[in-house]
Order: C-alpha cells, then structure tokens, then sequence
C-alpha cells in the first residue's frame, strides 16, 4: 500500500500526500483510530478529518469545500453528492438506533411510547441529519409522536446535552451510548420497529490524491473493519 500512496500526486512539497476526509459525527471516535493506523502503514501520507452531521458536509462538498472522501451516515445525503463521487459510494458499516438516557434511567424511560410524555425532556437533531431522517422512520414505525424539545445540529450534539443533565432522552447510534460510558446509558429498541443505519463512503471526483483516496477507502473497507467494530458498528 506504501508504495501505491507514495506514488500519489497532491503532496506539500515534502513528499506528504495530504488527504482531507470528511466524515459523520459519529464515525468520530472510530475513524480517528483508523486515520492512526492508515497513516501508521502509509508513512507517506497525512490525513486530516473533518467531522459533522453528514447533510452539512453534503453541503460543504456541493459549494466546493476540499474533499478526497466522504463518509456518510446515511444513504440519502451520499446520494445528493453523486454526481460529485468518482465512482459508486460503497456501504462500510452500520449501526443500531437505541435511545440514550441518563445513568441509571431516572425517567424511568423504558420504551418510545415514554418519548411522548410530558414530563421528560426529549431532543433531536434538526431535519436533513441522518439521526433525524432514522428516529423519524423509527417513531413512525412505532407509531409515536415524540415531544421534542430541542434540535442540535448533530446527533453529538444530542449526545452533550443528555451526558451533561440538559434533556433526558433522544434517540442516538449504539455506538454513541458505548462511547458515552458511564455518563449515559441505551435503553433497547425493539426489532420491529428498529432500524439499521447504513454508512457508504465514495471517492470524490475533484480529488487531487485519488489513488491515496482509493487506499484510504480500502483500508476502512479491510483492516478498518476490525476498528469499526471495536467500537460497536456492524459488518459492512
């Protein structure tokens, strides 16, 4: 793999092959651990992450923000930026919806049909962000109207509002309450009404280290596997 990015066009002038990803919030903890060892098997390459809800990065790649590769948490927002993609977008992992609560559940929330109630203060991200587009399908697959109170811009945004004793519930990754730990705890969503998000990645066509991106993409599609699902995502 050295000596396929080594051979990369892009570099700083010194050799380094700059590769800019951008990739959904919660792929934060995950793909920090696979740029470490991309980079650790590719000496010749520096990787700089850019993390948000993946409708904002959609939008950034559509106004024309540097990008190489694109990692989304959903289809949908993949899908607004094919026409930028070198390429068919490829799904990499997934993940599971579970609703996050405070340690010890103190709400006592033990289902959906708790996020209706008045007494519990339920948030969400703001329309267009894949959390958003997943606990809509999720609550109407239900058939619940939760209350909600506040729309952050992403589902970390949710994460740091109910870790730090600002709301009670909100629908969030799996992979979210495992990084939370002890500051949070997932109350299951059943199988029937549940969901499995799907993460696709694609090269973008305005790429200037293309074969580097095509590496980066294998990596997270072969020995990334094993770091995705450490930290609880699912097989590709």
């Amino acid at each position: 793999m050295l000596a396929l990015v080594a051979a990369c066009g892009g570099d700083d002038g010194d050799g380094t092959t700059e590769l800019n990803v951008l990739a959904a919030t919660s792929l934060t903890d995950a793909f920090g651990a696979i740029e470490q060892a991309f980079e650790t098997a590719n000496p010749g390459v520096n990787v700089t992450m850019s993390f948000g809800g993946s409708s904002t990065l959609a939008t950034q790649i559509q106004n024309g923000a540097p990008a190489d590769v694109f990692a989304s948490a959903d289809e949908k927002n993949m899908d607004l930026i094919t026409d930028l993609l070198f390429g068919d977008s490829s799904v990499f992992t997934t993940n599971e919806l579970q609703i996050m609560v405070a340690p010890g559940n103190p709400r006592d929330i033990r289902s959906l049909a708790d996020l209706t109630r008045t007494d519990v203060i339920v948030i969400t991200a703001q329309p267009g962000v894949p959390i958003r587009t997943y606990t809509d399908d999720v609550l109407a697959n239900a058939g619940v109207v939760a209350n909600f109170r506040s729309f952050e811009a992403n589902v970390g945004g949710i994460v740091t509002k109910i870790t730090g004793g600002a709301a009670d519930a909100g629908i969030v990754y799996r992979t979210d309450v495992i990084a939370a730990g002890s500051k949070a705890q997932g109350v299951r969503i059943p199988l029937d009404q549940n969901l499995v998000a799907q993460y696709p990645i694609g090269v973008l066509a305005a790429s200037t280290n293309r074969r580097a991106a095509d590496a980066f993409v294998a990596f997270v599609n072969g020995p990334g596997q094993s770091l995705l699902a450490s930290y609880g995502f699912g097989d590709g």
